[in-house]
């Protein structure tokens, strides 16, 4: 049950984990995309910059300033850059200069000549490639057309220039090492492709292929970025950067699978990485707490047994740790539940604790039988309680018995009366002495008969508040040798006291009146100097042949001293 929740804690930390490590990866390769592709677009960008300076440059020449030598000038220098085919400035018919004027490719002296002055030169537009069949190589055009001051257009300045020059050295980036990657215009239209069949009239974005239109979407939105296709990981993979000199973009595509290798790779490792960790924790930790299981399932099992009664034996206690000290406290536990029903099945519920424990430190008092010792005996019962009894309903008995023996009983064990047994209305209670003297018991005994006695006075005084009747009891008490110990059978016992003074003590209580309390001459030896004789008299009790000298006593202070 704990390796369940661990598990799936750890697993919900990898998952999260690879999650934001994949994510932080993709980002990064993202950049790095982005940084290559930048680097492709400047280099074709740094080309035609230089190209386009000496057109700004040539603009600059127009109402004539710098005169033709400055414009032939600057046409020599177009001529001679790297890359450029030719350099021309064509008129527009009827607006010829009025000394003519051969191109740079005519080879005439200029000198001497005058060229056509012009108003403005408008921003120069590049053309998609073309085929030239005289160098047999492609070749776009840089054409600037020069405007009069009514905004009509005089001329034209056309710079050829190579496209594989524009494209020199772009394919040491990393954009161009994948599978395919071309330039488009504005339209869509390949202007050149790693797979030459791509450029024979096919437009990008017109197809069915559906990543390649969400790739052109993206094109017109965003100047540059990258775009993943469908799948996980993604088909294909795509990144664009938009050309700041030409209307061209460069696009690449590439495996998905080859372009995140590194992603997939991670991901498999950090899997196979995770799974291993996550096993490894879990075996440490069923090491760890495996003992903690083991002990709470004998501690469990033991708990079902325990509530069944079947105590058996302590949990063994390993080590030191909190698990020890748990098992410790529970076998402490079962060891007083253990102790308290051993009580209650002995000795009953009305026997005082602490003198429960004193038994139980006897050999006695755990097995069955006993010895004899000397022990004082007291028994009391109600007086006329059968003639009331006919006149109460069944409950109202034992509600009305049941509120009586509460202040017995609580006075009994307030003096170390051992309850026996109850008989009806009557209670049979014995004070032993161990191995001390007898005497000392006597006394408790006569004492918890005068304030047995005293108690009655406040339970009448509640009875007839609730307007039942009152009650009247006698005791009888006497001391002599009897069996004390478990009486009964392995399945039941209790701890109690037999013999004939226990016999002689229900006779002599049988004597007692209302509210009296008698004691046999055995106990009067003992308190005779501290009690009062109210009566004392002869009588001849059932099953003793002689007669009995008794005497009915009250406290002379309340107090006997003990």
């Amino acid at each position: 049950m704990i390796l369940l929740p661990a598990s799936l804690v750890l697993l919900f930390i990898g998952v999260s984990g690879f999650i934001y490590m994949r994510g932080t990866l993709f980002t990064q390769w993202q950049e790095s995309s982005i940084v290559k592709l930048q680097r492709a677009a400047h280099e074709i960008n740094m080309k035609l910059a230089r190209i386009t300076d000496w057109l700004q440059m040539f603009h600059h020449t127009s109402d004539g300033r710098g005169g033709p030598v400055i414009q032939e000038w600057i046409l020599q220098q177009l001529q001679e850059m790297k890359g450029v085919e030719k350099a021309e400035l064509k008129w527009e018919s009827g607006h010829e200069p009025t000394s003519k004027m051969m191109g740079m490719g005519g080879g005439r002296s200029s000198e001497g000549r005058q060229m056509m002055r012009f108003k403005k030169g408008r921003p120069f537009e590049v053309t998609s490639p073309q085929y030239d069949a005289q160098t047999g190589k492609e070749t776009v055009d840089l054409i600037s057309h020069l405007k009069d001051e009514s905004d009509q257009v005089v001329g034209t300045l056309v710079v050829t220039v190579r496209f594989d020059y524009l494209l020199e050295g772009v394919k040491a980036f990393g954009w161009w090492q994948t599978e395919q990657a071309c330039l488009i215009d504005e339209a869509g239209k390949y202007l050149c492709h790693t797979k030459l069949i791509m450029k024979k009239g096919i437009v990008f974005g017109q197809t069915d292929d559906v990543f390649e239109r969400s790739l052109l979407k993206a094109i017109k939105e965003k100047p540059f970025g990258t775009v993943l296709g469908p799948g996980t990981p993604p088909d294909e993979v795509g990144g664009f950067y938009r050309l700041k000199y030409a209307p061209w973009t460069i696009v690449l595509f590439a495996s998905g699978k080859e372009v995140l290798a590194p992603i997939i790779h991670f991901r498999n490792y950090y899997f196979a990485g995770g799974t291993l960790a996550i096993l490894i924790i879990l075996l440490l930790i069923r090491s760890v707490v495996g003992k903690m299981v083991r002990s709470f399932t004998a501690i469990s099992k033991t708990a079902e047994k325990v509530a069944k009664g079947d105590y058996g034996k302590p949990i063994p206690v390993r080590g030191s740790d909190e698990i020890a000290q748990l098992t410790q406290s529970f076998n402490t536990m079962v060891g007083g539940l253990k102790e308290r029903d051993f009580i209650a099945n002995t000795f009953g519920r009305y026997v005082d604790h602490g003198i429960a424990k004193e038994l139980m430190k006897r050999p006695e008092a755990s097995r069955l039988g006993g010895q004899k010792r000397e022990v004082a005996i007291l028994m009391s019962d109600i007086r006329g309680f059968t003639p009331l009894s006919e006149t109460l309903a069944p409950e109202e008995i034992i509600r009305f018995l049941n509120r009586y023996f509460f202040y017995l009983i609580q006075i009994i064990q307030e003096h170390q009366g051992i309850i026996v047994d109850f008989f009806g209305d009557a209670v049979l209670v014995f004070f032993d002495p161990f191995d001390e003297p007898v005497d000392p018991m006597i006394k408790k005994a006569v004492v918890c008969a005068f304030n047995m006695q005293k108690s009655m006075k406040e339970f009448n005084r509640e009875m007839l508040a609730e307007n039942l009747p009152s009650l009247e009891m006698g005791i009888g008490i006497n001391a002599g040798e009897v069996v004390v110990g478990n009486i009964g059978s392995e399945t039941r016992a209790k701890y109690g006291i037999v013999g004939s003074p226990v016999n002689l003590t229900q006779r002599i209580q049988s004597t007692a009146e209302e509210g009296e309390v008698v004691v046999s001459h055995s106990v009067y030896q003992y308190v005779g100097d501290e009690v009062t004789v109210k009566r004392k008299f002869r009588t001849v009790l059932k099953g003793v042949q002689e007669e009995v000298l008794l005497y009915g006593v009250e406290s002379k202070t309340n107090q006997i001293s003990l």
